[in-house]
């Protein structure tokens, strides 16, 4: 394959994910006409229409699909042949692309991506944030870090951190409407329900208020709408400040542990093995804190219980 026919199948795989010729032309540093020239070209030698144009988005062709699929599988074969190669290089370079859930994204990976590229100014990262996991493989990421159980069992993970959950709600909500003290006790509470697909917990409640956004149901438990469960790495900080209240402190849940996952290959890139490397390090080295911060209200809790 030359060097121009690999330029068209990448140019061909951003046009499908941005959903646009013109992002795709911004990508690139193209002008859009000279990208609508481009698929033009392409379309012209294979003979086929790869794509539908109208006024407001473009969508793919059952040609364009086909060529898609091929076109992410033989990229990704060119990056791990290059990895391959490349595996011996002292120093971690290149593109490396992480997918991450939107809050956790924004508010702890971002800061960790900023620091891994001060100690490795060679790699270039791009990180996507998703409401939902994707397809690794299919969307030509490198790594992806989800907290719960894996999506897809064809993936290598590593745990990064256990993450426990718990109830909490703010002060003002357990002062107007009570404590409870046993899980069917909130069945008569507003719990705040955080949507997330995996088959809600055992215990039937109710609220008037709902989300798939953790950052979201977070904020209307400060705001004292109602109880709320929640990981221990997004809570500690309001419990240590008292903003948050842990309810039923003895009560468990399944863990919402963290995990880093990547395509199943024996030879992982230097960018990727300096990149996990990092996260785990930097990821547990913080975990310490947090635990610090939440053990410290529980024994205090569990106390009061005793007396």
């Amino acid at each position: 394959m030359n060097t121009d026919s690999a330029s068209e199948l990448e140019f061909f795989v951003l046009v499908a994910r941005h959903g646009s010729l013109a992002a795709a032309a911004r990508a690139l540093d193209l002008t859009p006409p000279a990208a609508t020239k481009r698929l033009a070209q392409m379309e012209a030698r294979l003979g086929v229409r790869l794509v539908n144009r109208t006024t407001r988005r473009l969508s793919l062709t059952s040609e364009g699909e086909t060529y898609l699929a091929h076109a992410t599988r033989i990229l990704a074969a060119i990056r791990e042949m290059e990895d391959a190669v490349a595996s011996n290089r002292a120093a971690p370079r290149g593109l490396l692309r992480v997918n991450a859930s939107l809050g956790f994204g924004r508010t702890t990976i971002a800061p960790i991506v900023s620091a891994f590229c001060k100690r490795h100014p060679q790699v270039e990262v791009q990180l996507d944030v998703t409401d939902r996991p994707v397809d690794l493989v299919e969307n030509g990421y490198d790594l992806a870090i989800r907290f719960g159980a894996l999506p897809d069992k064809r993936l290598a993970a590593r745990r990064v951190l256990s993450n426990r959950r718990f109830l909490c709600a703010s002060p003002r909500y357990l002062q107007q409407h009570g404590e409870p003290q046993t899980l069917a006790d909130l069945a008569d509470h507003r719990c705040i329900l955080h949507r997330q697909g995996d088959g809600g917990e055992a215990v039937k409640v109710r609220g008037a208020l709902s989300s798939n956004d953790g950052d979201i149901v977070l904020g209307w438990a400060l705001d004292g709408h109602g109880i709320l469960i929640g990981p221990e790495w997004v809570l500690a900080r309001y419990v240590k400040n008292g903003r948050l209240r842990v309810v039923l402190p003895h009560a468990t849940f399944p863990p919402a542990e963290l995990f880093v996952c990547y395509p199943n290959r024996k030879n992982l890139a230097a960018r990727t093995r300096a990149f996990v490397d990092f996260l785990v390090e930097h990821m547990r080295r913080a975990e310490g804190d947090f635990m610090q911060d939440m053990d410290a209200p529980l024994d205090a809790l569990a106390r009061q219980g005793g007396q």
